[in-house]
């Protein structure tokens, strides 16, 4: 399966939100952070609307976040592309891959009795158990329940586990696909495809070559390079830039309605002050300063995200908008 031709004179990157709700303002930083990129470097944005889980198929709620980046002046030139219609090409991939898969039986539970969670991003570490199950073994728990697909990583000593890149944030990285995540997902038993197949075949076929995104996915990237190159296609760059957390440690959150783009718009006459806020995080404008997002196209760069790569506490929201 090849990827799209990226051939062009700036960098391509996408806004890749969920309608599991509107927004908060952690959300819009990112987005923030990679239209900011992409625009200052005179390249093109992607919008693509990720809700392969039947939970966040709701296309109301995508429709407010599509109103809600344009409210921003975030704006894009492709898309919006539905993860929802798009199984096919998932499919076909997963097809491509299947000499290095194998279906997997374990529940939540026992995986989480099983390994300790990756210091990193909680992901828990695979431990093989369905790994060399026998085709009779196969078929006599696939009548007991539906399988999960595994995908099966070189071995901790194998060279080609070891998988290195280069974070436009947070610099030289290295991962031991073996050690640090194990085989993983790439189907759900409930036929779901997972989130680090899709994301692999969506950013390869709209030929997007820059990745900006919260820090809380840095985990994902080694998984995602492997997959790049089992199925042929490129590496994007790669950028993750710092999460906003309350005082309390607590990271904002949908579920918990922290400051969602509903409220904020039922209060801010315009996204000036929103913007303007976000952008003072990283130093990228004054406090107290408002503007609009083209306004700083011409400030953005890299070594104001590098020196802020870590999670950054943000206190009173409301009073520091004057709301």
């Amino acid at each position: 399966m090849a990827g799209r031709d990226s051939a062009h004179g700036g960098p391509v990157g996408r806004f890749a939100p969920t309608p599991s709700g509107r927004m908060h303002a952690g959300n819009v930083f990112s987005a923030l952070m990679g239209w900011l990129a992409v625009r200052s470097a005179g390249g093109r944005v992607v919008l693509r609307i990720e809700d392969l889980d039947p939970r966040a198929q709701d296309r109301e709620v995508a429709g407010l976040l599509v109103d809600d980046l344009r409210w921003l002046g975030l704006d894009w030139d492709e898309g919006p592309y539905f993860q929802s219609d798009r199984g096919g090409l998932y499919l076909e991939a997963l097809r491509e891959l299947a000499p290095h898969t194998y279906p997997c039986f374990c529940t939540r539970q026992e995986l989480h009795a099983a390994s300790a969670p990756h210091a990193s991003d909680g992901t828990y570490v695979y431990q093989g158990t369905c790994r060399g199950l026998s085709p009779s073994e196969v078929a006599r728990r696939s009548r007991l329940r539906p399988p999960a697909t595994r995908l099966r990583v070189p071995d901790a000593e194998d060279p080609a586990a070891e998988v290195r890149f280069r974070d436009l944030v947070f610099g030289e990285r290295r991962e031991n696909l073996a050690r640090d995540c194990g085989d993983f997902i790439v189907r759900r038993s409930d036929g779901v495809i997972a989130y680090q197949l899709a994301v692999v075949v969506d950013d390869a076929l709209m030929g997007v070559d820059l990745v900006v995104r919260g820090s809380d996915l840095l985990g994902s990237v080694a998984r995602q390079m492997y997959l790049q190159d089992l199925l042929g296609y490129s590496h994007p760059r790669y950028a993750h830039v710092p999460l906003l957390i309350t005082p309390e440690g607590r990271r904002l959150s949908k579920r918990d309605h922290d400051l969602d783009l509903g409220y904020l718009r039922s209060r801010l006459a315009g996204p000036e002050p929103l913007i303007g806020w976000l952008a003072s995080l990283v130093s990228l404008a004054e406090p107290g300063e408002a503007l609009s997002a083209e306004a700083l196209v011409g400030r953005f760069s890299w070594d104001a995200l590098r020196a802020h790569p870590e999670d950054v506490v943000v206190g009173d929201l409301p009073q520091m908008l004057k709301l």
